[in-house]
């Protein structure tokens, strides 16, 4: 079926908005109430659909519908034509208001913590009117958010090869470190092996999530077995109350202790660890364009990271 005049005369957004809505209620009575319509007409606009296109979009049963590989490939370049007209929409109010629009971002907890929430202090109060919507959860959480493009970017830490359809910008190369309370009498050491602290009270990420598969190969690259943990959690701010007790010992990423400032009351002892340094990337979409308040909190991310560019 080739994509000529006649086809673009006669595929209306219309249409495909109410096949999308269609497969997203698995019934055609549904999606009727929906735009004010009848069941009939629903079902006679499929029809005409398939028709036009020459191939069947839709499985129907008693139980409701379910999108063939054709209804599927077809909803899957409208979410992401409706997507790019609303940013376009959302792009022509930013241009004649530059002080309002929405930004949905997603990131891992902790770099939400350190860039995403300084940046949108900056921009907030230069741009008031803007509403930031941030999800936070683990990389494996966010990529599937990004290719629904309920978020128009996220920040990770970046320690696989990533599929081909997203476009990732690596910000900073960042190392582990070993990080207890201030008052820690480790802290006024120089010089400590590794080694010296496997008898330490650990506080660790599971050894199945992300941060305890980071946190083991720091141990392993060392040549050392995990420590016996005395906690193993992935709340941070459990960690950071238990650290704070200036007993326990964790591993942080580097710029937990950085940004956006230096933290008050948590140090990194001066362990030499081997080179195991994760990128820290912006990842998008390919092939979606960028809105103006996107690449303006990437320009902003760029600058609040920049002093951590070193070995990048």
């Amino acid at each position: 079926m080739p994509w000529d005049d006649r086809l673009r005369r006669r595929l209306k957004l219309r249409d495909l908005d109410i096949l999308m809505a269609v497969i997203q209620a698995g019934s055609m009575g549904k999606a009727a109430g929906r735009f004010n319509m009848t069941q009939p007409a629903v079902s006679k606009l499929i029809a005409e659909l398939e028709h036009m296109l020459g191939v069947r979009l839709l499985e129907r049963s008693r139980q409701g519908v379910e999108p063939t590989p054709h209804g599927r490939a077809l909803v899957k370049r409208g979410i992401a034509v409706f997507d790019e007209l609303r940013q376009g929409v959302q792009d022509l109010d930013f241009l004649s208001d530059p002080t309002t629009g929405e930004l949905r971002i997603g990131a891992t907890e902790p770099l939400a913590t350190a860039i995403v929430a300084p940046v949108i202090d900056r921009l907030s109060r230069q741009y008031p009117r803007i509403t930031f919507h941030v999800a936070t959860g683990d990389s494996a959480a966010l990529y599937p958010q990004l290719a629904a493009r309920s978020v128009e970017l996220m920040i990770s830490r970046i320690t696989n090869p990533v599929s081909e359809e997203y476009s990732v910008d690596i910000l900073f190369r960042d190392p582990s470190v070993v990080v207890t309370g201030a008052n820690n009498p480790l802290c006024r050491r120089r010089k400590i092996a590794l080694a010296e602290l496997m008898n330490e009270p650990w506080a660790l990420g599971p050894v199945d999530s992300f941060s305890g598969a980071v946190q083991a190969e720091v141990f392993r690259a060392s040549g050392l077995p995990i420590p016996r943990l005395t906690v193993s959690t992935v709340s941070v701010n459990l960690r950071n109350e238990l650290l704070a007790t200036g007993r326990f010992l964790t591993v942080f990423p580097s710029f937990s202790l950085r940004l956006p400032r230096r933290h008050p009351s948590l140090r990194a002892l001066r362990v030499d660890l081997p080179d195991t340094r994760i990128a820290i990337a912006i990842v998008t979409l390919k092939n979606r364009t960028l809105s103006p308040i996107v690449e303006l909190f990437i320009d902003k991310v760029r600058d609040i990271t920049r002093p951590l560019v070193r070995g990048r």
